[in-house]
């Protein structure tokens, strides 16, 4: 998906999301424009315009490019000011990020080579229950215990799960979707461990919306933790605040 966050001085004027395209740039010119319509700007004005994220080197009329753990960590400051953990879960990476008081990045550790831990597990894993992802968050939360998925390889974990709908009887499928969370969210705690776990704990990217992991990983954390309405534009957010401290240093 390729987001876009339009600011007028501290505050949200419009924030769009759509899929993204082949082509990078075309898209986020399409998504800009869609922002500024939105926010009934005239795109004809001058925009000071950072990119971030995977496609954030192909846009060409961006006037600076910033690491996505960095635009992640102004754009989570800035809607929850004590986060001092930002557990980001996009379609295909997870990234745990840490921030110091003035909500700055200052350590931060990712998971990208296989897709279990990410967005495109939870997926392949409603295709393979053939039920929707949001059935699948609200089936989760009548389990009663959580069916084992130990792989850490996300096609091994495939054929774990195939292995308890097809047991004889089936293990009820709660507990499958239950113990599909319960492996996702393992790998995420994993490297957060590692970076060290401090609260408070804020999570986005678009598996954010899904309750029945929000609700997983609570549990195996021992509290809550904060999810903005609109968790997939944090990183776009931050990249439009450093645009917005830019402007003013300039």
């Amino acid at each position: 998906m390729t987001k876009v966050v339009v600011m007028e001085g501290d505050k949200i004027a419009s924030a769009v999301i759509i899929a993204s395209g082949e082509e990078a740039e075309a898209t986020a010119r399409q998504a800009i424009e869609q922002a500024l319509a939105s926010a009934e700007i005239n795109s004809s004005d001058e925009l000071y315009v950072v990119s971030t994220g995977i496609g954030g080197k192909s846009v060409s009329f961006g006037k600076q490019q910033k690491s996505i753990t960095t635009c992640l960590a102004r754009g989570i400051s800035s809607l929850f000011p004590s986060t001092r953990m930002l557990i980001d879960m996009g379609a295909e990476s997870s990234t745990i990020i840490k921030l110091n008081e003035r909500g700055r990045l200052a350590d931060w550790l990712g998971h990208d080579k296989c897709a279990a831990g990410t967005g495109m597990f939870l997926q392949q894993m409603a295709k393979l229950m053939q039920m929707p992802l949001e059935e699948m968050a609200r089936l989760s939360l009548q389990a009663r215990a959580a069916a084992e998925i130990t792989s850490t390889c996300a096609v091994f974990a495939e054929s774990e799960v195939i292995s308890h709908v097809h047991r004889d009887p089936p293990t009820p499928r709660e507990e499958i979707v239950a113990g599909i969370y319960s492996s996702l969210v393992g790998r995420i705690m994993a490297l957060a461990k590692r970076v060290g776990i401090e609260k408070d704990v804020a999570v986005s990217g678009g598996v954010a919306l899904n309750s029945g992991l929000i609700n997983t990983l609570e549990k195996e954390l021992g509290f809550c933790v904060l999810v903005p309405e609109k968790p997939q534009i944090v990183a776009a957010l931050g990249a439009a605040r450093i645009a917005g401290e830019n402007i003013e240093k300039a």
